[in-house]
């Protein structure tokens, strides 16, 4: 079965949402709830992932703007997404191979490979790169 995308629904989102360029605190928290929100969802229609995607941009851009490099890590991005789903490190077993890698990871005692974060990526709903130093 192949999912269509409907431009109305879509439509219908971005009027109720009004994703634009955040210029502050007030709007990036606002969009992070939104995110927050569809990232607890089992499953988006194609319409709601590419909201997900513009909003995952948007707050990506305001804080690779405003706070300082570094100040987070592709450990600390993965245990965000992972608190908003409610998911604990056996529900990455099945995405990142194994539980040992998983707990090297949660560790810091193994960097994310570039197949990982593309897993992770498809999994969260988001780019891969956000898993990638």
């Amino acid at each position: 079965m192949t999912l269509t995308f409907n431009s109305e629904i879509y439509s219908e989102l971005l009027s109720q949402h009004q994703p634009r360029i955040i210029k502050t605190e007030e709007e990036n928290e606002k969009f992070l709830e939104t995110v927050e929100e569809l990232l607890s969802r089992s499953h988006l229609t194609p319409e709601e992932d590419a909201l997900l995607e513009l909003l995952v941009k948007l707050i990506e851009d305001f804080e690779d703007k405003h706070y300082q490099l570094n100040s987070s890590t592709p450990r600390s991005r993965l245990l965000h997404l992972m608190e908003a789903r409610g998911l604990e490190q056996d529900d990455l077993v099945e995405i990142l191979g194994s539980s040992e890698i998983v707990t090297k990871i949660m560790n810091s005692k193994l960097e994310i490979t570039k197949e990982q974060a593309e897993a992770l990526g498809k999994f969260f709903h988001v780019e891969p790169s956000f898993f990638i130093c």
